[in-house]
């Protein structure tokens, strides 16, 4: 692998990076005390906040890893990425989005109210409701170890298994998310045996990763679905937009339209405290900071992700700073006045 980055065509060096990315750790550890740990679920609540780490794998580079890039946290939300993108591969996006929408819901993650009072389906796959109806259409055709292997594929991580204690305790606790089962139920979004697709939904989240494994992950999605090194096809190159394009505008939940704006990645978020963010045609990053803002994100690695998103310019939209250093800037008293009539 060559020792440099490949950042908005130009070549930055490896050391140059890690020395922007170390910045930003030091910025984003700040906004740690201002969050709290995901402790509705008991065994999340035992997690040190302090911690943060990062991973960043570009497609041509070496990977940039700081921090507690190899500590082991459960994927929860993040986990809906894969189920959707396994759902996409089997049944296509035709038949997915007979059972879901594609359209952010402005509500709380674990929310009933649009779907009870709005919808008759849920807003988006990324959502509580929408993974759940989603798990009851991949029950039917797919075992939760089939689930792990693909899992384990994408993350390129042989070591991910389920977290015992952390499935017992968000299984004691899933009160909100079994009202939600119901409800779809009772709508006929859910066709199979409830308690058996709440399970299956809950032994996702549970799993155990790295912000390394997700860097890995989100590396394939930023490369086409394709390996970085491998070239082997993971996913098609028509689910991979779907799913960028959804992580995009609902990956956030209700912070997602603010976090489009500031960062200009597609990130999914998880309560672990996971981030699996896409650059596209550049990087898959990882993080992990437990700490979490009001809407469910990982406060530390939001900051983080818009540090370096800023300063690497990885964002999705085109840094109009590059273009303002070879084209004269305008003002409105340039622009003709018809056009403000």
């Amino acid at each position: 692998m060559s020792n440099t980055l490949h950042v908005d065509y130009k070549l930055m060096s490896y050391d140059e990076t890690v020395k922007i990315v170390e910045e930003a750790m030091r910025a984003a550890r700040q906004e740690i005390p201002k969050g709290e740990v995901a402790d509705y679920i008991p065994e999340l609540g035992k997690v040190d906040p302090n911690q943060l780490g990062i991973c960043i794998y570009p497609l041509r580079g070496d990977k940039i890893c700081l921090g507690d890039y190899q500590t082991r946290f459960t994927i929860q939300s993040i986990s809906k990425i894969i189920s959707l993108c396994v759902a996409l591969e089997l049944f296509g996006a035709e038949k997915l989005f007979e059972k879901v929408e594609a359209e952010p819901s402005g509500e709380a993650f674990n929310s009933l109210v649009e779907l009870d009072l709005n919808s008759n389906k849920p807003y988006n796959p990324l959502i509580n409701s929408g993974a759940l109806a989603v798990a009851g259409m991949l029950i039917e055709e797919v075992s939760f170890h089939d689930m792990l292997r693909f899992a384990r594929e994408l993350c390129d991580d042989d070591q991910i298994v389920m977290n015992r204690d952390v499935y017992d305790s968000e299984m004691a606790t899933c009160s909100r998310n079994r009202a939600i089962a119901y409800l779809l139920e009772s709508k006929g979004i859910i066709r199979t045996d409830v308690e058996d697709a709440l399970r299956f939904y809950t032994k996702l989240c549970s799993l155990d990763v790295t912000a390394e494994s997700l860097a890995n992950f989100a590396n394939r999605l930023a490369n086409d679905g394709v390996g970085n090194i491998s070239e082997k096809r993971y996913l098609s190159s028509k689910n991979v937009r779907i799913v960028k394009t959804l992580m995009l505008t609902c990956g956030m939940y209700d912070g997602s339209g603010t976090y489009a704006v500031e960062v200009g990645i597609p990130t999914k978020s998880g309560v672990g405290g996971g981030l699996l963010a896409v650059s596209d045609k550049r990087a898959g990053i990882g993080v992990f900071g437990p700490s979490l803002d009001k809407k469910g994100n990982s406060i530390a690695g939001c900051r983080l992700l818009k540090e370096i998103a800023s300063r690497l310019r990885l964002t999705l939209f085109f840094d109009t700073d590059l273009l303002n250093a070879s084209r004269k800037n305008y003002s409105l008293n340039d622009f003709p006045k018809h056009h403000l009539k």
